[in-house]
């Protein structure tokens, strides 16, 4: 349904749902206008990577986030421990941008890894991840004669969309600061002030002004008209710009198919996607603290454990994502159990069956799939409230105040049984605006997304329903194993191994050549349209099976983490970028058109990163040569001479497209 503006105020509905109604005061007229060239949305790290080349590019970029900070993951969302895989990590085989981050991080401490963590090779306070972040951007403008307009803690509320619905004229945003007498931004969780956010009308908690973003009007006379005048892009956490302008996507698990042949469902699951996750932040202290019981412990008290006996050590959890230590030259030993805790030390928690929320039935799913946007009336002109149930948010919140309480006092873990865990006093919750997590409360300003809307691309060659990078286009997984020829028909698995088989396909369709005796390719499929990369392995933080997650002796979704696994080092075409309908957006971060399986690996640090340098290149790019970005790949498999001199561009710039030695002729890749 297209968003299509009015001045005219809008008679209130009644919807008989089962859903808390979603109706908005009429519109205000705007309080201001700001024109863009490029309008991103979503200021994570794909965003902020797009902004970061759009200024170098010497583009006027308008960048709006849901919080205060830039940053998503490193920052807001607390996970500040950068993912990267060895291999990458030792080649330094990175975006520029992001190498200029890491830079960043190691000249600030003195070192890359203040934490002294042990999952990554760098983990460091949230808070500093905004403001080295914003410090970068801040950089990007003045070395590339750009213009960054800011625009925290601000939501899209509503598009136009031209009549024939190819593209976006206009976006209305509703940026809010608080209102007389009421506390600081971030004093209440998120849980409790999201809706507030989404609402025209001011509140006791928020004074709102009302901004309408357009195209930056040319200062030359005689300019040849362009297809288009600006581009947005799509880079929120969820995939909000999606669901508002009702292009076609995918939510959660995918049907069983030669393309996804792990799924778990044989005819998907929009309800079931990946865990969210509210991080925290504990220090460790010298004497033991008082701890006070949360009035909601025992509803949530026996999901948590420390999941697998060999990760049954508090020393292992705490050190696991450490983002500050008192002591970071001290040598450690190649045993995470044994690591000391030090007085002072700051860990950040993000642990799967800690603090994860996995909701993953119709009564209680995080991100509203198209038919309860629908029936909740967010769809209806004016009624977008951000596409997310504010419950289940919540519960996320409760649940992960819950898991510090059962870290530092628990002794029962729901997996492993009795005599396991046992009580850590001597620890804090760090709670303040000037905390490591910037809160009153102490969680995350917003949480940890893995997983949220996926377009699905504009039909393809070889994807005439489509397009969509899926599991066998990264996954390393054995599919010899017997649950893929019982779980699909003969046809099916030849069809599997034709595709596996790279150059020999035509041989074993036509049946020259037995499943049995191809010699799969060890490397991901190549794409001729890619932008981009990544690396990382196909990680699930599987859905529950029954509603509510936290329910007694629940169990994670039977069979949904058969795809994981390790993946082969991977690229981000363009074709995933673009969505359907819609002409002048591109889509950046975890929304790009992905299975549900092969998301679980591209929705990493580095990769969001990538894309998101992939989607600010694209759109100057498309911009300076008057072209369209489904232009540069619609004649697709011929040759496609604008987007080989994109590509060129974002190599010359540092961008990688490709990793090294990656040919149809090389089938085997032992990155690591």
């Amino acid at each position: 349904m297209k968003r299509i503006l009015t001045t005219i105020t809008l008679s209130l509905i009644f919807l008989e749902s089962a859903f808390p109604l979603a109706l908005a005061a009429p519109p205000r007229q705007p309080d201001k206008t700001e024109e863009c060239e490029l309008l991103i949305v979503g200021g994570g790290l794909s965003g902020s990577a797009a902004a970061y080349e759009a200024l170098l590019a010497g583009k006027t970029v308008c960048l709006t986030e849901i919080t205060d900070w830039v940053g998503g993951q490193i920052s807001a969302q607390g996970t500040a421990a950068l993912d990267e895989r060895p291999t990458q990590r030792k080649l330094l085989y990175y975006p520029r941008g992001y190498l200029e981050l890491r830079q960043r991080i190691e000249q600030h401490y003195k070192r890359l890894n203040p934490g002294k963590c042990w999952v990554s090779e760098s983990c460091f306070l949230p808070r500093d991840g905004h403001k080295l972040l914003f410090g970068i951007l801040k950089d990007a403008e003045d070395r590339g004669n750009g213009k960054l307009k800011w625009f925290p803690s601000t939501v899209i509320k509503e598009l136009e969309i031209s009549g024939d619905g190819k593209i976006i004229q206009s976006a209305v945003a509703i940026q809010h600061r608080p209102a007389k007498n009421a506390p600081p931004l971030n004093t209440l969780p998120l849980s409790q002030t999201i809706e507030d956010s989404y609402r025209y009308e001011n509140s006791a908690q928020f004074d709102k002004s009302i901004i309408r973003f357009v195209p930056k009007k040319s200062r030359k006379s005689a300019q040849k008209p362009k297809p288009a005048d600006w581009f947005v892009i799509e880079a929120t956490e969820t995939g909000e710009l999606i669901g508002l302008a009702d292009i076609p996507y995918r939510l959660g698990i995918d049907p069983r198919s030669v393309l996804e042949p792990s799924s778990a469902s044989e005819k998907g699951d929009a309800y079931c996607t990946q865990g969210f996750t509210y991080t925290f932040a504990m220090q460790a202290t010298k004497e033991p603290q008082n701890h006070t019981l949360p009035s909601f412990y025992s509803q949530y008290a026996p999901y948590y454990s420390y999941e697998l006996q060999r990760l049954a050590s508090f020393p292992l959890v705490f050190t696991y994502r450490r983002i500050k230590s008192v002591k970071p030259d001290r040598k450690l030993g190649t045993n995470p159990r044994e690591y000391p805790i030090d007085p002072g030390d700051i860990s950040m928690q993000n642990w799967t069956w800690g603090n994860d929320y996995r909701p993953g039935t119709s009564q209680d799913n995080f991100i509203y799939t198209r038919e309860q946007l629908q029936e909740s009336g967010q769809l209806q002109p004016g009624g977008w409230m951000g596409g997310l149930r504010t419950e289940t948010l919540r519960k996320g919140e409760e649940n992960a105040i819950g898991y510090f309480y059962w870290l530092v006092t628990g002794t029962t873990d729901s997996q492993l049984g009795d005599n396991v865990k046992k009580p850590y006093p001597n620890n804090r919750f760090l709670t303040g605006l000037n905390a490591p997590m910037g809160t009153a409360h102490g969680l995350s300003k917003y949480p940890y997304i893995r997983e949220g809307r996926r377009i699905i691309g504009r039909p393809s060659f070889g994807q005439p329903e489509g397009f969509t990078v899926w599991e066998i286009d990264i996954s390393r997984n054995n599919f010899r194993d017997d649950y893929y020829r019982n779980n699909l028909s003969a046809e099916e698995y030849r069809r599997l191994w034709a595709i596996l088989s790279g150059i020999n396909a035509p041989s074993v369709l036509a049946d020259v050549l037995s499943p049995a005796d191809v010699k799969p390719r060890s490397r991901a499929f190549i794409f001729p349209d890619s932008v981009g990369i990544g690396h990382y392995a196909i990680d699930f933080h599987p859905c529950m099976a029954q509603s509510p997650p936290e329910a007694p002796g629940n169990k994670e979704r039977e069979g949904t983490r058969k795809g994981q696994g390790q993946a082969y080092p991977f690229q981000v075409p363009l074709r995933a970028m673009i969505p359907q309908k819609i002409d002048n957006m591109l889509v950046a971060g975890k929304s790009i058109a992905t299975s549900h399986t092969a998301a679980a690996a591209y929705r990493v640090h580095s990769f969001e990163w990538s894309v998101g340098a992939a989607a600010g290149t694209t759109a100057a790019f498309a911009l300076e040569n008057g072209i369209l970005p489904y232009e540069l790949v619609d004649r697709l498999p011929q040759p496609e001479p604008q987007l080989e001199a994109l590509q060129r561009r974002l190599d010359r710039n540092g961008n990688p497209t490709a990793f090294p030695n990656t040919s149809i002729f090389n089938t085997r890749q032992d990155w690591q």
